[in-house]
């Protein structure tokens, strides 16, 4: 198993980029959309967390910029249903954070917005992994911001304030979606401000 590797950002694909290592081989690596990775420049320095898929008539690796990625890309692929192109394409709609928070929440409608991800196999993912997720430590930190999901709950990633979690169930029942209410509200800096005034901010990072 080739867990990482560390070589010379080469050049760019649609989905993949070209890692070169010192012994002259250029490793394709599939990566997520939206992956940092991308942000690398041709003849820098790269270190890429890999997992290795192994078929009959081919082997992938797939690239993630963190541990905590990669583990939640081979918690994906043990889901019935979900494959490895499944996992990047889910990775690639949700980072990390949001996933987690989604599969805590129980937001199957936003884990579906990911291409080829039906709401039945959204489901079975929470129901599957809901647990698993619980009990991982740690920050995660992808690039968008972290969280700690020490604990086993998803009230552990609730903001902290009254207010902010009416806003939260308010702005649900305006038709978004928990990760999504979640999210809008956790980027509303001011502390102290009643429901109406988080949900006022918070619709200005849904739009």
């Amino acid at each position: 198993m080739i867990r990482y590797i560390k070589g010379i950002y080469s050049m760019t694909f649609e989905n993949s980029i070209i890692v070169e290592t010192s012994s002259g081989i250029g490793f394709e690596i599939f990566l997520p959309v939206g992956s940092p990775l991308y942000r690398y420049g041709e003849g820098e320095e790269i270190m890429v967390y890999t997992s290795m898929a192994v078929k009959e008539d081919n082997i992938s690796l797939y690239g993630f910029h963190n541990r905590e990625a990669l583990e939640l890309f081979e918690l994906l692929i043990t889901v019935s249903g979900i494959g490895a192109k499944g996992a990047m394409s889910i990775l690639s709609t949700l980072p990390p954070t949001e996933l987690k928070r989604a599969i805590l929440f129980e937001d199957a409608k936003e884990i579906s917005r990911a291409n080829g991800v039906g709401k039945k196999t959204a489901e079975r993912l929470i129901l599957e992994l809901k647990d698993k997720i619980g009990k991982m430590s740690g920050a995660v930190n992808d690039g968008y911001g972290a969280a700690d999901l020490s604990g086993s709950a998803a009230d552990a990633l609730m903001p902290a304030s009254d207010d902010r979690t009416e806003a939260v169930n308010a702005l649900v029942a305006l038709g978004y979606s928990k990760a999504e209410a979640f999210s809008a509200i956790s980027q509303v800096a001011e502390e102290g401000l009643t429901c109406e005034e988080y949900i006022k901010k918070a619709l200005k990072h849904l739009f």
